[in-house]
């Protein structure tokens, strides 16, 4: 479900000075924009998750995905297996 973001706050215009010829010339400083003491949260679906985590695993590297596997990963052992059966049978 998606709806409006309606605590949004526009950015205000910051005046600018300009130059002078006297060496103590003052410029308006810009003020910090006023940060929102909230936190939004996501909640991600089971599906959205597996996916997120097939495009993780897809930008891994080979040699990160061989130090995972010998961490224990089942997930990154699994990988190397199917890779490794794959290099045999194109032989």
């Amino acid at each position: 479900m998606l709806s409006a973001i309606s605590n949004a706050t526009p950015a205000q215009p910051v005046a600018q000075t300009t130059a002078t010829s006297s060496p103590k010339s003052t410029q308006a400083k810009p003020q910090p924009a006023a940060t929102s003491a909230t936190t939004d949260t996501v909640q991600l679906s089971n599906a959205a998750q597996a996916a997120l985590a097939a495009v993780q695993e897809a930008r891994e590297t080979p040699a990160q995905t061989a130090k995972e596997a010998s961490g224990g990963d089942r997930q990154a052992q699994r990988l190397l297996a199917k890779e490794s059966a794959a290099k045999l049978h194109a032989k």
